[in-house]
């Protein structure tokens, strides 16, 4: 799904997916740079300073304001630093369903994620993600 484009120019919206692996950069000037990730390289220690900070993710039809309501290790997978899982609390209302979501946050930028519905969580709908 498209979710970034220059206008200015007409160049196409840039898309991303799970296996393209990029983060999308917004500077104050509105210059849009597509930047590779490497997912794997993620570790809990990026998304711990995070915990409760507001996050917005990219449904079809709109942006869903969702808040990181847990970091956590989630074992030993391989993966270096250990597998983590992230806990998102969305608004209450119609679950949106398991698929791979652009995630932004002001400091790490747009990360594909895929989320599952997991049932209420606080005061919202829950979203988890796990790195393995």
């Amino acid at each position: 799904m498209p979710i970034a484009h220059d206008g200015a120019s007409g160049r196409p919206a840039e898309t991303l997916t799970a296996s393209s692996r990029r983060v999308l950069h917004v500077d104050s000037n509105r210059d849009v740079r597509m930047t590779t990730v490497d997912l794997a390289k993620l570790h809990i220690d990026d998304f711990t300073p995070h915990q409760d900070a507001g996050f917005e993710m990219q449904a079809a039809d709109r942006v869903v304001e969702l808040k990181l309501a847990k970091v956590e290790p989630a074992g030993n997978s391989g993966r270096p630093g250990g597998a983590f899982s992230l806990l998102f609390v969305g608004p209450k209302g119609a679950w949106l369903p398991q698929a791979i979501y652009p995630v932004r946050h002001p400091a790490l930028g747009v990360i594909e994620i895929f989320l599952v519905p997991i049932g209420p969580l606080g005061d919202g709908n829950g979203y988890q993600a796990i790195f393995t």
